[in-house]
């Protein structure tokens, strides 16, 4: 059986949230109200609850010389979307975050970036070398 992830986030707009995630990035939308917001990204549902002003305070990290957020979330897709992705998002002059390999010629190997959404979350795309490895050290 094919599986998705589900994961609900506060978020401060849910009208930014969806242009960002729609507009932006190119996710669909799913069920919403003026609270709250679905989107579909890669067939995993994010949900956007519309919060008071948060705050996580989390630290960063460094992970072979790169310094990256502690507190993030992503996708793992093909190297073709992933490439489709990080063109578009260059094309619109967004920051786009830390777009390196990762584990160069080691299990793992990975193409990674990450994006900032409106609500300051961290947004990670990665694309495996050999997605057999995915969970390998």
């Amino acid at each position: 059986m094919k599986t998705s992830f589900h994961l609900s986030l506060p978020c401060l707009s849910v009208r930014d949230t969806k242009n960002f995630y729609i507009d932006t990035i190119g996710a669909s939308v799913g069920r919403a109200t003026q609270n709250w917001v679905d989107v579909n990204l890669f067939n995993h549902q994010l949900t956007f609850i519309k919060a008071a002003k948060f705050n996580f305070n989390s630290p960063n990290y460094v992970f072979e010389g790169k310094i990256l957020p502690s507190f993030h979330y992503g996708v793992i897709i093909d190297v073709d979307t992933w490439g489709e992705i990080y063109a578009k998002l260059n094309e619109q002059n967004l920051e786009v975050v830390a777009q390196t390999t990762f584990l160069k010629d080691k299990n793992g190997e990975h193409l990674s970036f990450f994006i900032k959404d409106p609500n300051d979350y961290m947004l990670e795309f990665k694309s495996f070398k050999d997605s057999s490895q995915m969970f390998q050290s």
